[in-house]
């Protein structure tokens, strides 16, 4: 039986020293590198930054078959004001802006950027889902 979990999220990125500059100009900084990958500790999964060549290669495929953009991370917070700030530090960072933070049809508040690879983040708070105070979410029991 495939257990329920992500472990590691790895995103391909064109440029290793640019990604990790721009993460780091968000607050994070890598809990393990390599000479062409750098991994960040989240809580309970890691996030791994890894050339995109490299990756392609790792995968069995060419460059030119990797893509971004059809999926998205997400961070919740706990306050609208934490979204507003978290967007803006992102956007002062590098991001691409997407859609600024603002009331979404489902009774929260989000907004979503790119990373300077294309890949898309939503910055969000979500008044039906409370964080744990380590930030982690666990979803509340709907039954």
């Amino acid at each position: 039986m495939t257990p329920q979990r992500v472990t590691l999220i790895t995103l391909g990125v064109g440029d290793i020293e640019r990604s990790k500059a721009f993460y780091g100009a968000l607050g994070w900084s890598p809990a393990q590198e390599q000479e062409r990958v750098a991994f960040y500790q989240m809580n309970g999964l890691v996030l791994g930054l890894f050339g995109k060549a490299d990756l392609a290669k790792d995968q069995g495929r060419s460059e030119a078959e990797l893509g971004t953009g059809a999926s998205t991370l997400a961070q919740n917070f706990a306050t609208e004001s934490e979204v507003d700030a978290a967007y803006q530090t992102a956007i002062a960072a590098g991001a691409s802006p997407l859609k600024a933070p603002k009331k979404v049809f489902w009774g929260g508040y989000s907004g979503y950027f790119a990373d300077p690879d294309g890949h898309v983040w939503e910055v969000a708070m979500n008044p039906f889902w409370p964080l744990s105070p380590d930030g982690s979410l666990t979803l509340p029991d709907a039954r």
